[in-house]
């Protein structure tokens, strides 16, 4: 059954499939979303497939598969697909309404969490990803604005289609795979995707709710950058939970921990008779030192567990029960200010089976030692770097003016503050961005976005690449070519690419002894010879003497 227009025309439309439709709660990459009512009275969020979508026959061919997937995916803290018909002239999907705010609206009313309810979030997040890699999917979008703090717990939202939007060749739709700084490397770099990207976003989404941001702000590309190159800031979490997120936002997805993992992590399975008060005390037991109780641990690393068949997910263990009462702590007077996101995505990926600890005598040693054990985890995959020799100090900066070459480039937008960051091997660096938008006939291009780094690089030519692969590319239009001016003192390397949402771009690179940036230009050019002259131009405006 296809879509039926009300009694008002071509406004709200009246129903579709079996379901009534009473008002629109937002639009996403798929479509519009609306609150809809079942003719037995339930509510369900109805989202509708823009019409470019339907018209695609990648997209509804990926779309009936990947709705047969979810439909299988159970557990209690994720929206259940209800409903769906990708043959209707417009296809649809129905999820279980969840009302409640987003957790991104209610970290803006109440502030950040505490580590007793960050580690209940990080469980919650944990039980809902792992029932939706159970059935072979993977989200690819979690962030704060797809979870939902119902009252129940909170809700995981938007799992399903990503792989159908993949599909299409469609520019105008305005999909989005993944949201930078909750984007895994692999994902920003178009590598394959599997459900440890999704862990990588848990533990993004944590040091959001810890009011902090993983990777800073600015632009995409420079957020991009710094989940494949730089460390992320873990600065707003309780020194308990470091450890833990930090191993969740390792740079090689085989490094992360699974998400059965993590729920021993999060909150410790208590002895037989032990409530999850007493669980969670010792999990956040500032008695339980990791100097006072070092683990052992494998050396060298076990080789990866092969990947588990689509089973039902383990019960969760009787501490995270109480998940629940996440949201009583902290959720506004008013449930009704916040509303389902935009749909998001999956790709089917390996899950590791569940690992169990046995043989802890009592909660409180369970949290000193998962707690060590955490600790142990990152420092034995990121062992500590030799610095070697210090780095000479800076003798150039960037900076991003407000505006560039005479006005012909002007900031749009609010551009966030430089953001340091120092490391054990002599770095000190500074990373930047700024979107700017060409005004006049002077402009080369309508909009322009640059991102840089300077301090005392220990590579520089390394970050010159790593600009060049911060679009999820799918294949080089113009094959990246090295162009060097007589008068600048370092070659520019440019290309033009098709990313993974089928958009075109045109991005330069350059990097010396103490400075690195990226321009990306729109609209795309394949004159690369243009965008290296414009690039060189933009450099030497943003490249100042350190006095």
């Amino acid at each position: 059954m296809g879509l039926e227009l009300g009694a008002e025309g071509a406004g709200l439309p009246g129903r579709i499939g079996g379901y009534v439709l009473e008002r629109e709660l937002g639009a996403g990459g798929m479509g519009t979303v609306y609150l809809a009512r079942s003719r037995g009275g339930r509510t369900v969020a109805v989202k509708v497939a823009r019409p470019e979508l339907a018209a695609d026959p990648h997209f509804r061919a990926r779309f009936r598969a990947e709705v047969d997937a979810a439909r299988r995916v159970g557990g209690f803290h994720t929206a259940p697909v209800v409903d769906a018909d990708p043959d209707a002239r417009t296809p649809w999907l129905a999820t279980a309404y969840i009302p409640g705010p987003t957790l991104s609206g209610l970290l803006g009313e109440r502030g950040p969490m505490d580590e007793g309810q960050l580690r209940l979030l990080g469980a919650a997040l944990a039980e809902a990803l792992q029932a939706i890699h159970a059935c072979g999917l993977v989200h690819r979008d979690l962030k704060p604005g797809n979870i939902i703090m119902a009252d129940d717990g909170p809700r995981v939202l938007d799992f399903g289609i990503a792989r159908a939007l993949e599909s299409t060749r469609l520019t105008s739709t305005g999909a989005a795979f993944g949201t930078p700084g909750f984007l895994a490397p692999e994902q920003a770099q178009g590598l394959e995707v599997t459900a440890a990207a999704d862990v990588f976003a848990l533990g993004a989404v944590l040091v959001a709710a810890a009011g902090g941001s993983a990777f800073g702000g600015g632009t995409p590309m420079a957020l991009m950058y710094r989940s494949v190159h730089e460390e992320a800031n873990l600065s707003a979490l309780p020194a308990g939970l470091r450890p833990i997120v930090a191993a969740c936002l390792a740079k090689e997805p085989g490094l992360r921990p699974t998400p059965p993992g993590l729920l021993d992590l999060f909150v410790p399975e208590a002895e037989p008779g032990a409530g999850p008060d007493t669980a969670q005390a010792a999990a956040t037991d500032p008695a339980a030192d990791p100097a006072a109780h070092p683990p052992t641990f494998p050396e060298p690393a076990e080789p990866a567990e092969p990947a588990a068949s689509a089973a039902p997910a383990s019960p969760p263990p009787a501490a995270v029960e109480s998940a629940a009462t996440l949201t009583a702590a902290v959720r506004p007077s008013d449930p009704r200010d916040g509303v389902p996101a935009p749909v998001p995505v999956p790709v089917t990926g390996p899950v590791s089976p569940r690992r169990t600890r046995r043989g802890i005598v009592a909660a409180g040693v369970a949290g000193a030692l998962l707690v060590a054990a955490a600790v142990a985890y990152a420092q034995y995959h990121e062992p500590p770097k030799d610095p070697g020799a210090p780095l000479p100090e800076a003798r150039q900066m960037l900076i991003m003016p407000t505006s560039l070459l005479g006005g012909t480039y002007v900031q749009t937008g609010k551009t966030p503050p430089p953001t340091r960051h120092e490391d054990d091997g002599a770095e000190d660096t500074t990373y930047l961005s700024a979107a700017y938008f060409g005004s006049g006939t002077k402009a080369a291009f309508r909009g322009v976005e640059a991102s840089g780094v300077f301090g005392r690089l220990k590579n520089p030519q390394e970050r010159r690449d790593g600009y060049m692969s911060m679009a999820a590319m799918k294949k080089a239009v113009e094959p990246r070519r090295e162009f060097r001016f007589p008068d600048a003192d370092v070659e520019f390397s440019c290309d033009m690419v098709v990313t993974s949402e089928g958009s075109y771009l045109t991005r330069c690179a350059w990097a010396d002894e103490n400075t690195a940036g990226g321009v990306s230009f729109s609209p795309a050019t394949s004159s690369l010879e243009l965008a290296a002259t414009e690039t060189r131009k933009l450099r030497d405006e943003m490249r100042k003497p350190i006095i």
